[in-house]
């Protein structure tokens, strides 16, 4: 028997839309308790049968009505479960944006131990852990599985052996109480999580995703729509700042990011003359890859044993000389940024003139250093950077939850998985999923835009199927 593993989800439709496809499925008495108040909150104040003229645009809600939809929402409970890499979290908030719980179980010793993400070792770390995560966010949240509305889960990408762990943990929940599932887009999620920390963050916006994987600039247009302005042609800024901290001999328990950070305040970012990438292109993607060579060989050139000694056994001397090395590196790769970022925010603002903000998300996104020189890209093209606190920048269930919460209320989500779906039922999940369609200078932006949905093509971009 062969089913798809997500299906290929409907355009956006209104909350009142969403209402009606629950109902559609039985008596409200057979919905979580949650879910009936909000399809009866929504059904009170919308009709019965969705339709692209509910209410013209030029008509403005009544009080009643907007309260109503406002209850209606914070009625919503999602649970949000990640497993993308090499972290397990789940997490439950409130349509309205209240976190109720937030659970991350890391590996940062088995990243210590194998230098890095064993993907077998993840899925096993994660597999061990599943359970006890969700089951704790749900503890914390003071609830159980019969009262969430629905079931948001990360489908990529990231490691398919990961991210099945997560995907099998979500249906489980689902098939158990009946509730919907919501695929989300990992980077989507970093991106759209910022709307949740701040709540006058609308759409478009100009937005950095930043990670080990990953470097994007994308444009978002609205919910679901982006375009990508840039991104990374070989290494991520991320995986450069791991593999710079690595070369250093620095203690990986705490991130290679951090403890490059921590070290870079020691040292002079001047020291070494290292070359920042990419500057004869004029576009906006990213390479690090040549970055780390320059690094590989400044250590070489200065005979430093960091594979023998650690940063906590070196000299004075030493240490100085490696402090000096992880302030040049962090100087360069975020000049980089800064003038990839500049360049991105003039093609933005030719596509989009209303632009006012400019998010900076994903786990690089909470170094003080980037930040702080983002921000000042931002002010210098009078926009706003708006930023996720360190929690909810790394890889977390919060982002999922949130971005699942937006596709729900949007009508985007899966019917619960039948009752006969079995348990031990294999997943194959094709972990590259593009997030939008590039853009370059002179491209239509319509035909981008027209183009760069997300959700819509989720089964063709996923290629998920479920197998006995």
């Amino acid at each position: 028997m062969a089913a798809t593993l997500l299906p290929t989800l409907s355009p956006a439709v209104s909350r009142a839309a969403a209402a009606f496809l629950l109902l559609r499925r039985g008596p409200a008495k057979s919905l979580p308790s949650t879910l009936r108040h909000f399809v009866a909150s929504v059904s009170s104040s919308s009709p019965a049968t969705p339709s692209p003229a509910i209410r013209p645009p030029s008509t403005v809600a009544s009080s009643s009505t907007v309260a109503r939809a406002t209850h209606a929402r914070r009625d919503l409970l999602m649970l949000g479960i990640e497993t993308s890499c090499d972290d397990t979290a789940a997490a439950v908030v409130r349509g309205d944006g209240e976190i109720l719980s937030q659970v991350v179980s890391s590996q940062a010793d088995l990243l210590a131990r194998y230098g890095g993400v064993a993907p077998k070792m993840a899925e096993e770390a994660h597999a061990l852990v599943i359970d006890q995560v969700v089951q704790k966010a749900l503890d914390d949240a003071k609830l159980s599985g019969s009262d969430l509305s629905a079931v948001a889960v990360t489908v990529g990408p990231g490691l398919s052996l990961c991210l099945r762990v997560g995907v099998h943990k979500a249906r489980q929940v689902a098939k158990s109480f009946g509730l919907p599932i919501v695929g989300v887009h990992h980077m989507e999620a970093h991106a759209l999580v910022s709307r949740l920390v701040n709540k006058d963050l609308d759409f478009p916006f100009l937005a950095l995703l930043i990670s080990g994987g990953h470097n994007l600039l994308v444009l978002a247009h609205s919910l679901g729509q982006y375009v990508q302005l840039g991104t990374t042609i070989d290494d991520a800024i991320g995986e450069a700042y791991d593999k710079t901290a690595r070369w250093l001999g620095l203690d990986m328990r705490k991130g290679g990011g951090p403890a490059l950070e921590e070290l870079a305040l020691d040292g002079d970012p001047d020291a070494v003359k290292f070359r920042v990438p990419m500057r004869q292109h004029k576009d906006c993607n990213f390479s690090y890859a040549g970055l780390k060579t320059q690094v590989r060989l400044a250590i070489e050139s200065k005979n430093l044993s960091t594979d023998d000694i650690p940063i906590s056994s070196a000299s004075e001397e030493d240490r100085q000389s490696r402090a000096n090395i992880a302030a040049s590196f962090q100087r360069v790769a975020v000049l980089h940024l800064e003038e990839r970022c500049q360049r991105a925010v003039e093609w933005a603002l030719k596509i989009e003139p209303s632009i006012k903000y400019f998010v900076v998300s994903g786990g690089v996104a909470s170094n003080k250093y980037v930040r702080t020189r983002l921000n000042q890209v931002a002010e210098n093209n009078r926009l706003q950077l708006v930023s996720p606190p360190p929690s909810l920048c790394t890889d977390n269930g919060v982002m999922i939850a949130w971005t699942g919460i937006e596709h729900f209320i949007a009508g985007r989500f899966e019917d619960p998985p039948a009752a006969d779906e079995p348990d031990d039922t294999q997943y194959e999940l094709r972990p590259r999923w593009p997030l939008g369609e590039e853009y370059s200078e002179g491209r239509s932006v319509a035909r981008s835009l027209k183009t760069a949905r997300v959700h819509p093509s989720l089964t063709s971009m996923i290629q998920g199927s479920l197998q006995k």
